[in-house]
């Protein structure tokens, strides 16, 4: 029982970080008020800027993307659009609406991560912008959010991710509207926390401002399933951690095809669990020996596994400990701070939900959540047997 005891109280150690990292930053987002800055900062106008587009069989969206790109206030911005290893007409309809394309054919090294490397190599034979600006092909950039980004970069000289947003679009069906309140949690409110603390956000995918100077340091060809969240981390250990810009906003729509939101899923969380088992031990141990803390911040950051697997862990924590203590009155303190993580957790996730996700979700779905994580579990599984380890594009139709 000594034993079982000193495993118990080392998984309550595990779980509680993550648990008190999300409530930190949650709170922080709820009652930290933000530092408001008035007008932009003037050498956005000025500065050469290309707004880079990594797109794959994207011809039925791409066009929206690049008349949000298009309305743009930032001036002078060029608009470059990578089809890879398109086999339909992507290149085609670019070209119809006045935009510079380039494509790249290469079924071995397929992903976003190689269509970038390509763009940003292109970039560097002439004369190369001064900021890159990363749009997904199938984003809308809201008015004014690449001015914002620009701004902040250049203030910073760090890269400067949006808010990036999934949005579920009409008649699609309540797991989506959950994956969409999961993902605001994410993608809005835990960089917001950590940025009201001044740490550092992960890049997210869409809606990333580079300074060249910066971008021309890095590795893009790297082929991880969750690239986007690699980079962030390889700009932090250089001492170019990304800032959040909450004023800059970036959207795009979950799949309608159940398939290709299942895909979707699978693909970020298989990656984050990853990055998670493989690569924050030693990023934790660099950030230490290097006293770069904002490198510490973010790999704390990522301990936070995807929202549906951390109630899964701390509801069987919980009930691991709420059985144990039938049996010897020595584990019921050990079940009493589970408890009490469980009970953070949940207050975290109202509270979430109260200032943000009502207007996601109401609160019978809340309720209804339990059921929903419950499927996830097919992914879980997943990832300990047939790990999902190459890009595969979501289908959305």
């Amino acid at each position: 029982m000594l034993i079982f005891q000193i495993l118990y109280s080392l998984l309550l150690l595990m779980i509680a970080v993550p648990i008190l990292t999300l409530f930190i930053q949650v709170i922080a987002a709820l009652l930290i008020p933000s530092k408001e800055k008035s007008g932009f900062h003037s050498n956005s106008h000025s500065a050469n800027v290309v707004a880079l587009v990594p797109a794959h069989n994207e011809s039925t969206n791409i066009i929206a993307t690049i008349n949000s790109l298009k309305s743009q206030t930032l001036s002078g911005l060029r608009i470059l659009v990578v089809a890879d290893n398109c086999d339909d007409d992507t290149a085609s309809v670019v070209r119809t609406q006045g935009v510079d394309v380039i494509e790249r054919f290469d079924q071995q090294l397929r992903g976003k991560g190689y269509a970038l490397d390509f763009g940003i190599k292109y970039l560097s034979q002439s004369a190369p912008p001064d900021f890159v600006v990363i749009v997904d092909a199938d984003c809308i950039a809201e008015s004014d959010a690449l001015e914002r980004l620009v701004a902040q970069s250049i203030a910073t000289n760090r890269p400067s991710q949006a808010a990036y947003l999934m949005l579920t679009q009409e008649g699609t069906l309540i797991k989506t509207k959950v994956a969409e309140f999961a993902w605001m949690l994410k993608n809005l409110v835990r960089p917001l926390g950590y940025s009201k603390l001044g740490l550092p956000c992960q890049l997210t995918g869409s809606g990333m401002s580079f300074p060249w100077s910066v971008l021309s340091k890095v590795n893009f060809a790297t082929g991880h399933i969750v690239e986007d969240m690699k980079l962030g981390l390889d700009f932090a250990s250089m001492g170019h951690a990304p800032a959040f810009c909450p004023r800059s906003s970036v959207f795009s729509y979950f799949p309608v095809n159940d398939q290709g939101l299942k895909t979707q899923r699978t693909r970020w969380e298989h990656g984050h669990l990853d990055i998670i088992f493989k690569v924050v031990p030693g990023l934790v141990t660099k950030a230490i020996k290097s006293r770069n803390w904002n490198l510490l911040a973010m790999a704390i950051d990522l301990l936070v596994p995807p929202l549906s697997l951390m109630a899964m862990i701390i509801v069987a924590v919980v009930l691991i400990g709420a059985v144990a203590s039938l049996f010897t009155l020595s584990m019921v303190d050990l079940f009493s701070y589970a408890f009490y993580l469980f009970c953070l957790f949940v207050i975290t996730i109202l509270a979430y939900w109260g200032v943000f996700g009502r207007k996601v979700i109401s609160l019978g779905q809340l309720l209804s959540i339990p059921f929903y994580i419950l499927l996830k579990l097919p992914i879980y599984a997943k990832f300990i047997f047939n790990r999902q380890s190459e890009w595969v594009r979501s289908k959305r139709d």
